[in-house]
């Protein structure tokens, strides 16, 4: 099970943070989703990915060509309310990255889950 100190040191960098609650405002991203939305390069991004990742906060799924990353549905309810507090108490602070996201030209089209 995770730990507040996992988490906390998980969501303490800026990047880690903004991928995090965007992919909870979106369900699931793609690493060049992230890439243009936080105006970051792949490896960075991917080394955050990992870091989120390896502390159990993220899951990862392959499709195709495709990695998304998406909120792990194992996570305690804590973390959840944590993130969705976050998220609806400073909606300005990600209005630039959500923003970017929307307007993203060729998003991969992601197949529809069963279960």
């Amino acid at each position: 099970m995770i730990t507040p100190p996992e988490v906390f040191k998980s969501l303490a960098d800026e990047t880690r943070s903004r991928a995090t609650l965007l992919i909870a405002s979106q369900g699931e991203l793609c690493v060049c989703e992230l890439m243009f939305a936080l105006e970051e390069s792949q490896p960075k991004i991917s080394r955050h990915l990992a870091q989120l990742r390896s502390s159990g906060l993220l899951q990862d799924r392959r499709q195709g060509q495709w990695v998304y990353y998406r909120l792990n549905p194992h996570l305690p309810a804590w973390v959840s309310e944590v993130l969705q507090l976050t998220l609806d108490a400073n909606p300005q602070w990600l209005q630039h990255n959500a923003h970017r996201l929307l307007n993203m030209e060729g998003r991969p089209l992601r197949e529809v889950l069963c279960c």
